[in-house]
């Protein structure tokens, strides 16, 4: 598979590949995969497991067989997940599909940021990204989004540049729309210097909602972890809210915070620097992160599924 320039991308190659049946999916995933590693690239592969299915069996080479791995909740989990891919060194193929039907309009927001950021995190990487979307099954709006974080698209086997895409700095407006306001029922705690209070009221509040030890702990720290950064970089505290829902458990912190980088937490960190594990521990150990920054302050809702959905 050829890395060929597209717009302002050097070196990263980005299409969003449009399907109409599942026929169409595996046979065109499958075809891409194939010249890729006839070009010599190593492939990752990162889908739905329903998908991952019907993948597998179609594009096994032996000993050049693709790398499927797991589709995390998180979609800021993924970027890091191919960064560590690519450490591997030589051109990578990536396969990428993080938006479907019956996502969440939350995790649909999230992924729509992930592949705006993709453009930003990989733009001097030899690395080509697929990214699947079921053009019959998703909304118009997930479409149009597509085209506009993607530099390119595949439509019906044919290659061709996206007229609508936007750029490799440019998040689209539908990914920074206001979060439903907490309902009335959270629980509010304040922090200011001393998080054991904060931590022991969210400890005993997500247990009490049905969230088991081992998660519990998770989200503790995921809260822990955003309340100490408030401390750390603002003159004052902050607040964190507490409440559940049908199927998850969600705290929100909010603090004066201005986040001024788009990759803050989704990229690995460097173990050879001090800090940068804060907001990257948060996306991993939680099923869904949603941030709004500006220079009125930050707000980070953290979600968390519980097991049995109620």
């Amino acid at each position: 598979m050829a890395h060929s320039c597209t717009d302002s991308v050097a070196l990263l190659r980005h299409l969003a590949l449009f399907y109409a049946s599942t026929y169409e999916y595996v046979a065109a995933v499958a075809e891409q995969v194939r010249d890729a590693t006839s070009a010599g690239d190593r492939v990752l592969v990162i889908v739905p497991e329903q998908h991952a299915q019907a993948l597998r069996p179609v594009i096994a080479l032996g000993s050049r067989s693709a790398v499927f791995i797991e589709m995390p909740p998180n979609p800021a989990r993924v970027l890091p997940a191919i960064q560590e891919f690519l450490r591997g060194g030589a051109p990578a193929t990536v396969i990428g599909e993080l938006i479907w039907p019956g996502r969440t309009s939350g995790e649909t927001r999230e992924a729509t940021r992930h592949e705006a950021l993709i453009n930003l995190a990989f733009r001097d990487a030899r690395v080509s990204i697929l990214c699947p979307y079921d053009a019959a099954g998703l909304p118009a709006s997930v479409i149009t989004d597509a085209r506009r974080t993607h530099p390119g698209t595949i439509i019906a086997g044919r290659q061709r540049r996206s007229s609508a895409y936007a750029g490799p700095l440019s998040i689209p407006v539908s990914c920074d729309v206001p979060l439903p306001p907490p309902p009335a029922r959270a629980e509010v705690i304040a922090y200011e210097s001393d998080l054991r209070e904060m931590r022991s009221l969210v400890a005993n509040r997500v247990r009490a909602a049905g969230l088991p030890p081992g998660r519990t702990v998770d989200l503790v720290l995921a809260v822990s972890e955003v309340a100490a950064n408030t401390l750390r970089h603002t003159p004052a505290g902050g607040m964190v809210r507490i409440w559940r829902t049908a199927g998850e458990v969600i705290c929100q912190v909010d603090d004066a915070g201005y986040i001024t980088d788009p990759l803050a937490g989704r990229r690995a960190p460097d173990p050879d620097r001090n800090g940068g594990y804060g907001l990257w521990l948060v996306n991993k150990s939680c099923d869904l992160t949603e941030m709004r920054t500006s220079q009125e302050g930050t707000t980070t809702r953290l979600h968390m599924r519980l097991a049995n959905g109620s």
